[in-house]
């Protein structure tokens, strides 16, 4: 090593020492908050974007979206998720895939939220509720779909189009039309036109004969 870069390393250390001194002096002088925890639990504000623990999306009939397409449990790295179904029977007849349980390690759970970012139906969230700690292991395992399942009402058949009324009959059948009159006898074709023709035959000349 030659004087020049000697020298060259030495105003480099020195540089970083200088940069460093000046971000820990600052905090000599910044003003220090301290958490009275547990007494401030009133007033202690956790960020919303705080992963605490996988919790299920309730709405306010009591119905989650979960579809148990498995899609977090095939994504989760740890294996931390574990959903079990069952088949059910559809009112039309059909079979359906049905959530059983969804089960959930939290002592295992990584909080890098690929479930959460790939639940098609955003059926699941965490929560920011850091308060975790438990005695035992196995009360780390829990069952996300805690509330009785509910069935969902079969939807309604729409009614059938109701028929066009009839047109209404006359009350009074019409009358009966009247009989045609019989026409009146030609006259021959021998007869004299302006005299009348006797149709009757004169019964004095047939006596006479």
């Amino acid at each position: 090593m030659n004087i020049k870069e000697y020298f060259s390393s030495l105003f480099k250390g020195t540089h970083s020492l200088i940069k460093g001194m000046e971000v820990t002096g600052k905090e000599l002088f910044t003003k220090k908050v301290t958490e009275q925890y547990p007494e401030n639990r009133a007033e202690l504000k956790i960020p919303e974007r705080f992963r605490a623990t996988l919790q299920f999306i309730y709405d306010e009939e009591g119905y989650h979206k979960c579809i148990a397409c498995k899609t977090c449990e095939r994504n989760c790295p740890n294996g931390t998720i574990q959903v079990i179904t069952r088949m059910v029977d559809l009112p039309n007849g059909k079979k359906k895939m049905k959530l059983d349980k969804y089960m959930y390690d939290l002592g295992s759970c990584t909080f890098c939220g690929l479930c959460v970012s790939t639940c098609p139906t955003d059926a699941i969230e965490f929560s920011n509720d850091f308060e975790q700690a438990v005695f035992r292991r196995e009360a780390l395992l829990k069952q996300l779909n805690y509330l009785p399942e509910k069935e969902k009402p079969a939807p309604v058949a729409k009614p059938a189009p109701a028929a066009k009324p009839e047109a209404a009959k006359p009350a009074v059948e019409p009358a009966v039309k009247a009989e045609a009159k019989p026409e009146a006898p030609k006259p021959a074709k021998d007869a004299v036109p302006g005299k009348q023709v006797d149709v009757q035959p004169n019964v004095e000349q047939k006596e006479s004969e």
